[in-house]
């Protein structure tokens, strides 16, 4: 038999070829909208290719990009990856020394960013010195940018000519990098190979995957900047799939809107964005129900989802969901809830709850259950023990560490406690780790913690999450004083504002006499979510 690479080229190739005049649809910085098709995309990101090779930028390569859900954001995902070099996504979100870390770490020596995201990095241009340039997109001709800042429309005017064709990339090389939110020290980056990126696809596009195909309309919520937007711009290069992409405008009218107006079946996005658009549409009931949405399913992913949110989805929006799990190291599409044969004679609220859980490994990932004993727990559904994965698109190392992230049989130790039924459903119980997530995004209890220490005032803090009805979790902090001293709630939130992204801030600061220890003298978190799960409750 035939053995053809599996690399980014042929998606983008396949999606030109078969696909050419299925439509890209696109925001541009001034909130109006730009229409293209995978022909064109291709084009473009032949044409930017070329400008990246005459820049210097050469196979293997890091580009940097910090940028929304684009055009160009797309042109630049398959300029870089098919022709060989590796896209570095960095989270705009991230506080701005994680962000000049991640510069640093990742070794790009060329940034792509939007321009309303130039204030995150202008501060330290000059300490960048491996950074040549600062492609900036949507920055207007009569506005000046600080050097080595050049519009996106001048550099791609560095070549006359697109690369004719694009190379056939080894499957093994590498195509693009991420990096974990940082909730345990500095983000740790994961290199995806080409062939990890294509057998990633495949499985999203199965039918127990997401199904996607030719015939779905993508909305694309789900940022570009986390995880490659869930690999979406990749599997619907794949299937042929209409993409559009919203840039910043993700309120719940204009999300709506899009959902109407292109035509979309399929979307991304996590729990907050969808309660939000839910909220709306309560409060503009008659308005939603004039729409002639054509939504039939949306992907969930980034938390847990509730019996609650998976009902209001389809007596609201008439929509089904596929709750999903992964992680930055699976790529991140690992399993996805969908009934099997023996669930046809479920009833709906069976199946609602069965649809709780982030479903069945996808083909080409396998789970196991760790026992306290090191040995693997029983599939029943009761037995919890630590979660860990292998498979064809879960990371094997980190990023410049020698040292393997797999113990000696191949299982990446996710950091999760959970349970495995026996026909294969995930039942995720804890997390090994404090941190908590928010609204999709994770947050550091162990530097929040550390952060507020420095107050002079503080003698010990303590960070837990919990439950909050719009973000899911919220962290509150807890101080214990020293002797004599007052920081009052404003006073700390003062404190920490500009030294943690604003989403980490606390929802609450209380002062308490002591706080709770082990034998050990580790402050016991477990007693502190229990005591303060309804704190945030009104």
């Amino acid at each position: 038999m035939q053995h053809r690479n599996l690399n980014v080229a042929s998606l983008i190739r396949h999606a030109r070829v078969v696909h050419g005049d299925t439509e890209v649809v696109g925001a541009q910085a001034t909130g109006t909208f730009v229409r293209t098709n995978w022909q064109g995309i291709d084009e473009k990101a032949r044409g930017l290719a070329a400008c990246l090779l005459k820049s210097g930028v050469r196979s293997g390569d890091r580009v940097a990009s910090i940028a929304w859900n684009s055009m160009e954001h797309l042109e630049l995902y398959f300029a870089t990856t098919a022709a060989g070099t590796v896209l570095h996504t960095i989270n705009p979100r991230l506080h701005a020394e994680q962000i000049e870390y991640l510069l640093d770490h990742g070794g790009s020596r060329i940034l792509f960013i939007d321009q309303s995201l130039l204030p995150l990095v202008t501060a330290s241009l000059d300490q960048r010195k491996e950074l040549q340039r600062v492609v900036v997109f949507g920055a207007g001709s009569g506005e000046p940018l600080p050097h080595p800042c050049v519009r996106y429309e001048d550099f791609l005017s560095l070549s006359d000519e697109a690369l004719e064709e694009w190379p056939d990339v080894d499957e093994s090389a590498a195509s693009l990098l991420c990096y974990t939110s940082g909730t345990t020290g500095n983000p740790k980056g994961v290199l995806y190979s080409q062939r990890s990126v294509v057998l990633h696809a495949y499985g999203a596009c199965s039918a127990d995957g997401l199904a996607i195909s030719a015939r779905d309309s993508i909305l694309l919520l789900a940022p570009m900047f986390h995880v490659n937007a869930w690999g979406a711009p990749f599997y619907a290069a794949m299937a042929g799939s209409k993409l559009v992409l919203p840039g910043r405008a993700l309120d719940p009218a204009s999300v709506l809107s899009l959902l109407e107006k292109e035509g979309c079946t399929y979307s991304l996005a996590v729990p907050t964005v969808w309660f939000s658009i839910l909220d709306y549409a309560v409060s503009k009931q008659s308005e939603v129900e004039a729409r002639n949405l054509q939504l039939e399913r949306v992907m969930i992913g980034g938390a847990s989802v509730s019996k609650n949110l998976i009902a209001r989805m389809k007596d609201i929006l008439g929509v089904r969901v596929l709750h999903s799990w992964g992680m930055t190291e699976t790529s991140p599409v690992a399993t996805v809830s969908r009934p099997s044969r023996k669930h046809l004679g479920y009833s709906e609220a069976e199946l609602i709850t069965l649809r709780t859980s982030p479903g069945r490994p996808l083909f080409g990932i396998e789970l196991q259950i760790e026992a306290e004993s090191g040995k693997p727990a029983p599939r029943d559904g009761v037995s919890a023990g630590k979660l860990k994965v292998r498979g064809n698109w879960v990371a094997a190392a980190y990023f410049g560490r020698d040292e393997p992230a797999t113990d000696t049989d191949g299982w990446f130790d996710t950091g999760d406690i959970a349970r495995i039924s026996s026909d294969g459903f995930l039942h995720l119980t804890d997390r090994a780790k404090d941190v908590i997530k928010s609204g999709g995004e994770w947050i550091s209890s162990v530097d929040l913690e550390n952060t507020a220490a420095g107050h002079p005032s503080v003698a010990e803090a303590a960070v837990v999450g919990v439950f909050h009805e719009k973000w899911q979790e919220r962290p509150i902090l807890l101080l214990r004083l020293r002797p004599d001293m007052k920081v009052t709630r404003d006073e700390m939130l003062n404190y920490l504002t500009d030294k943690v992204a604003r989403w980490w801030l606390p929802d609450d600061v209380i002062v308490v006499e002591s706080l709770p220890h082990s034998a050990t003298g580790k402050i016991l978190k477990r007693e502190l979510r229990e005591h303060y799960k309804d704190h945030l409750i009104s």
